[in-house]
């Protein structure tokens, strides 16, 4: 008896430590993301597939068609390994202007930024459930030159990303 209710404890703290890691609502957000949410939902977001290349920062945001790692062949390999049956892809930016930018999902996903040959850690990073549009925000400083936005883990075979400058 005393073991089923140690392992009932347990649960019930493992279970609290996951919800404390793992905010729900739009309004859990470290900062606000109405700009951010409205682009991830914007119907006339366009669609690009996996490789793509663009001359410069989309300035509204796109629609990421995503593959089977094994298939995405992504220029770097990602940071976090991707799980079996997840999606990965990634496009390419010739142009960017120097500058704070915030990255955002509408789910899921790993993200590395790849610039110069080195991954690029975000800034600021804040993420929430159950907020319809948009699951995860990250700023990062971006210098002038080229680089790869590369997505894997995700669940889903497409994601919105939205890439502005931060405010």
């Amino acid at each position: 008896m005393r073991i089923l209710a140690l392992l009932a404890v347990l649960s019930i703290s493992a279970t609290s430590a996951l919800a404390a890691e793992e905010p729900s609502g739009c309004d859990k957000f470290k900062w606000p993301i109405e700009r951010e949410r409205a682009a991830l939902m914007a119907p006339d977001r366009a669609k690009l597939a996996s490789g793509s290349e663009q001359a410069a920062i989309p300035s509204s945001a796109i629609t990421l068609a995503l593959v089977a790692p094994q298939e995405a062949n992504l220029p770097s390999p990602p940071e976090r390994a991707p799980k079996d049956g997840t999606f990965a892809g990634f496009t390419s930016i010739k142009a960017a202007k120097a500058g704070l930018y915030t990255i955002s999902l509408s789910s899921g996903a790993w993200v590395d930024l790849v610039q110069e040959g080195h991954f690029l850690k975000p800034v600021a990073f804040s993420g929430a459930t159950d907020c319809d549009g948009i699951r995860k925000t990250m700023k990062y400083q971006l210098s002038d030159k080229p680089f790869v936005l590369q997505i894997s883990g995700a669940k889903d075979n497409s994601l919105s990303i939205s890439i502005l400058p931060a405010q």
